[in-house]
């Protein structure tokens, strides 16, 4: 049976060992295996590992980019880069130079291997391929990560070592007492030697950790939280500081327009999400949209220059196209607008499409009125040059606008200007060199709101104990913004990826332990603040989707990926994946972490015991030259029994009512204290006392040998049984109908090792094989009552403890 656990716990360590090599597959399998290439004056389609620095590349709508490329051309070029910036928004490209140093997220005029083309077309020439790329260089910090050794394997490592010297000692002392105080045989004492060890060596408490992490596991698969990596799961009961990424996990990564500004009012939208319920209301309260032709017109500017659907069938909501647009085209419908029956009413004539030179969009309309009117929507710096008018025609002022621009900034929105113009001829075309004299309608203010449930579990960490921080890619305005709704930092201070690159250690470990939002970061700058947590003693757990958080996701303490929109390099990183995507969902682990490392310490500190009270029981009869009370296939069925029924049921145990308001555990805390050490001593002792007693008491009474061994192991179970109902409370009492009838798990393991016991004792096949014999009802009389008094006398211990040692009240 131990050759069977060894074997099995090696099976566990193999596995976990592959996952570094996972995570490199994953990250090969995202390079494009194709590209369009230009070669002897012709494009021709190549395998992306023919590629050489200078070759020049096309790309197209739907293509995965195969190298690092500086753009020559960008029409209309739209790239997605979430998995190296976390960006939700697709980025617009451009082929102008850009300053040297800008981040990742800052390279307008570069293309990044592996990332996504989602529109337009680009032709680019190779600037870096393989280990060279942005891709190649996380893929070397990732080979390079060593992951940190669990504070659960590192301190059953630790037991594991005391106990290993202990036992060896004690066995030497026991052989040495033998052989030189009593002149026993070497022979025989070697083995009773070797009996002393079997029954100090808690053979059962690898497999009792395994299965209490297994059944942690399967509680958080229903939470939503899969874990990848057995020994995470108490690690999160130590988690000091988590690292959360921004968006879709403490934001809902669905835009929303919350903010309307029109010429004479401001109207906060209610409602988050791409469903369209909400309403408007201004400084007075609640308006009515048909009662504010202001905002109906900017509503509609938004409508109408837009193409993105949004629809309704018998399975809810469906939405296609930019989330910008989805956004505005839900404003619109919390407004009363029918979208198709408007699109109708102004039919499109022409249209240009979003182009990041320009910074706009624009549609060419016929109105009702068989006038043509221009919609424009875009950047508000780019469409106040445009304009020299308001709606109701008086002269538009820049400055003031200005000013509103800024104050929704500040507050985190992502801002769009929209404008119009009427045309008195039969206007059927667009030219951007006639978007002039445009006419402002107002600015919409929109934002990727926090998820409710983040803000609830963000609280719930602050009670907890643990510091939540934001490390994103997105700008630091809106960032801040962000975390100052959600309770995070302190609404103004963000700090961007370029202090993070110039700070030294000293300095960074400063920052990391003040600042609670980090901007446009890159993968060595979040790995740098994971590093910097940890140097100051915090147990970091770390969230990422993207490959640019692999390295980070490997070297924290607990890394979490996202299972919806995370790609797989970050899962095989990580030691575990948020099905939902939702930070709460992680707040929900971090409690069934605490609840795995409590019942942990109690199914050790009830183990133990069951150890201690054989290997006193052995070496007692060895100092006093008596016959040992146990044999060495005794010892093993009492361990193995105790340990497969009576402690597993501490694995089921519920979550303690405090569990999370107390503070993190520190990296320092032993799973051995001295307050565990000492009762594993005392209930040691007791269990001595009650199992050598009845041995000793009925030898005297000149039964035989095997019936006095039979009484002792069954009193040995016996105050285990009794010993589990102390062992539910660390120090809380158990006499109450909680503490003895509370838990089916406990009853049910008493029921079976009783009938273990019984069969034991009376089936002939196990009395042959344990040299055990049948009991009577005095003999079983004796165990009972034996076993009455060490719970009696346990919970006196316990109440003792809460009287005079408060800080052990609380279990």
């Amino acid at each position: 049976m131990i050759f069977g656990i060894v074997v099995i716990n090696a099976l566990i360590g193999f596995v976990q060992e592959h996952r570094a090599e996972l995570a490199m597959r994953a990250l090969s399998r995202l390079l494009s295996p194709r590209a369009t290439v230009l070669r002897d004056g012709h494009f021709r389609e190549l395998p992306a590992e023919k590629l050489v620095p200078g070759d020049i590349v096309q790309l197209m709508a739907g293509d995965r980019v195969p190298a690092d490329l500086r753009l020559l051309q960008a029409r209309e070029l739209r790239i997605d880069e979430s998995l190296l910036t976390g960006e939700s928004q697709a980025a617009d490209k451009q082929s102008e130079p850009v300053l040297s140093g800008m981040s990742l997220g800052d390279r307008y005029n570069m293309a990044h291997a592996g990332t996504s083309v989602v529109a337009g077309q680009g032709l680019g020439i190779v600037a870096a391929t393989g280990e060279q790329t942005e891709i190649g260089h996380i893929s070397g910090l990732l080979a390079k990560v060593q992951p940190l050794t669990t504070p659960l394997v590192r301190q059953i490592q630790q037991l594991g070592r005391v106990l290993t010297i202990g036992i060896l000692g004690v066995a030497g002392l026991f052989l040495a007492l033998g052989i030189f105080l009593h002149g026993q045989p070497p022979g025989e004492v070697f083995l009773a030697a070797v009996a002393l060890a079997v029954a100090a060596i808690p053979e059962g408490l690898p497999a009792i950790i395994t299965a209490t992490l297994a059944l942690g596991v399967q509680r958080m698969t229903q939470r939503k939280v899969v874990i990848r990596n057995l020994p995470a799961v108490e690690t999160l009961s130590e988690v000091s500081v988590i690292c959360s990424d921004k968006t879709g996990t403490l934001t809902r990564n669905e835009m929303t327009v919350l903010r309307a500004e029109t010429i004479r009012n401001r109207y906060q939208v209610s409602g988050t999400g791409y469903v369209p319920h909400g309403g408007f209301e201004d400084a007075t309260g609640p308006v009515s949209p048909p009662t504010h032709p202001e905002l109906l017109e900017l509503l509609r500017a938004g409508l109408l220059c837009n193409d993105a659907s949004l629809d309704h069938d018998a399975e809810g909501w469906i939405w296609r196209g930019d989330p910008t647009e989805i956004a505005l085209l839900t404003a619109a419908l919390k407004a009363g607008f029918d979208l198709h029956r408007e699109r109708a009413r102004w039919p499109r004539l022409d249209v240009l499409p979003f182009d990041s030179h320009n910074g706009l969009m624009a549609t060419l309309h016929q109105g009702p009125d068989d006038r043509a009117r221009v919609f424009v929507k875009g950047a508000p710096e780019i469409v106040f040059r445009r304009c020299t008018q308001l709606a109701d025609a008086t002269p538009f002022e820049s400055p003031a606008w200005e000013a509103r621009l800024h104050a929704l900034a500040r507050n985190g929105y992502r801002v769009l200007a929209l404008a119009q113009r009427a045309f008195d001829s039969d206007e059927r075309h667009l030219d951007l060199e006639e978007l002039q004299d445009l006419q402002l309608l107002g600015l919409i203010g929109l934002i990727d709101p926090p998820r409710e449930e983040a803000i609830a579990a963000v609280a719930e960490c602050r009670q907890a104990g643990i510091r939540v921080k934001m490390i994103t890619g997105d700008h630091a305005v809106t960032a801040a913004a962000i975390g100052r709704t959600l309770g995070i930092g302190d609404g103004d201070r963000a700090v961007g990826g370029e202090q993070i690159e110039q700070a030294d250690q000293h300095h960074l470990r400063a920052l990391a332990l003040d600042v609670d939002i980090f901007a446009r970061t890159s993968p060595e700058q979040k790995l740098r603040l994971v590093e910097a947590l940890q140097d100051a003693q915090k147990t970091v757990a770390m969230t990422g989707d993207g490959i640019n958080d692999a390295p980070a996701l490997k070297r924290a303490d607990v890394g979490i990926a996202m299972g919806c929109k995370g790609t797989e390099t970050a899962r095989e990183a990580a030691d575990m994946v948020l099905v939902d995507d939702n930070f709460a969902s992680i707040v929900a682990g971090i409690e069934e972490g605490r609840t795995i490392y409590d019942n942990i310490r109690k199914a050790i500190l009830f183990i133990l015991p069951t150890n201690g009270a054989e290997a006193l029981i052995l070496i007692l009869a060895m100092a006093l030259g008596q016959v040992l009370p146990l044999s060495p296939v005794q010892i093993l069925w009492v361990d193995m029994v105790t340990a497969v029924t009576l402690a597993v049921a501490l694995a089921f145990e519920p979550a303690e009512p405090d569990i999370m308001r107390r503070p993190p555990r520190a990296r320092s805390e032993r799973l051995l204290d001295a307050f565990l050490l000492w009762r594993v001593l005392f209930v040691s002792t007791l269990l001595l006392i009650y199992s050598y007693g009845l041995f000793a008491w009925w030898l005297e009474q000149g039964v035989s040998l095997e019936l006095a061994r039979t009484i002792a192991v069954n009193a040995l179970v016996g105050g285990e049984i009794a010993y589990l109902f102390n062992s539910r409370f660390l120090a809380a009492s158990s006499l109450s109908r909680s503490g003895l009838l509370g838990s089916r798990a406990a009853l049910a393991a008493v029921a079976m090792v009783s009938l273990l016991q019984f069969a034991f004792t009376d089936l002939a096949p196990l009395q042959r094989l344990f040299a055990s014999v049948t009991l009577d009802g005095a003999h079983w009389l004796s165990i009972l009552g034996g076993g009455v008094a060490v719970f009696l006398i346990v919970e006196a211990e316990k109440a003792l403890l809460r009287r005079f040692r408060a800080p052990f009240s609380r279990g």
